[in-house]
């Protein structure tokens, strides 16, 4: 296994295993929010292309056995989270033109997202952050997730940052993975609406370096 940092070149051979692997980092959360899959998708995989985004190319880490992708993990700075965050919103627009995003389905994403906010807490100016992270369901168990995070850890002190943060369901298995690497819950939250609709609680979870 190796892994790469990703460049343009990996954006278009891997746009709908990247959207994929994204969706199952939450699916209940993403499907609540964006009422629809193909709608979920098509804003991941127009993120995955453009720099500066949430889920863009140009901070995501890949895993790789032999020529197969194995798993990602997306990560910045936690002050690029917000940044990018807003960069999302423009996204939309050639969809809208096209036809493919409706104004009602838009107003409805905003609305869902908006609510689904509150379930990420402040991400300290000092930590490295993992938005997401998966891994194929077929390359589980070989330490590849174990191998994203180490890359991860290793890149955030290598930056002279204090600690490593990421949020993550309550109810994902991943909460004891992240536990055998040491990390600790340190802030738990809800969204009322979001609850009501199968949201679980956010853990916030952190390891200093």
């Amino acid at each position: 296994m190796k892994i790469l940092e990703a460049t343009e070149a990996h954006v278009a051979p891997h746009a709908d295993e990247f959207a994929e692997l994204i969706h199952a980092t939450g699916p209940v959360t993403y499907d609540y929010q964006f009422v629809r899959r193909e709608l979920f998708d098509k804003l991941v995989k127009a993120s995955w292309a453009t720099p500066g985004t949430l889920f863009a190319y140009d901070e995501t880490s890949l895993a790789f056995d032999a020529d197969e992708l194995v798993g990602i993990l997306v990560r910045f700075h936690g002050p690029e989270f917000l940044r990018r965050r807003k960069a999302l919103p423009p996204l939309w627009k050639p969809m809208m033109d096209s036809g493919e995003v409706s104004p009602e389905d838009l107003k409805e994403i905003g609305r869902r997202t908006h609510l689904c906010s509150y379930l990420n807490a402040a991400i300290p100016s000092v930590v490295y952050y993992i938005h997401a992270i998966a891994v194929k369901e077929t390359a589980r168990g070989r330490g590849v997730g174990a191998a994203l995070v180490r890359h991860a850890m290793q890149r955030g002190r290598s930056a002279g940052l204090r600690g490593l943060h990421l949020d993550v369901l309550s109810d994902n298995p991943a909460v004891e993975f992240y536990h055998s690497l040491g990390l600790d819950c340190i802030v738990q939250t809800i969204a009322p609406e979001p609850l009501a609709n199968g949201v679980p609680m956010e853990m916030r979870m952190a390891l200093d370096f």
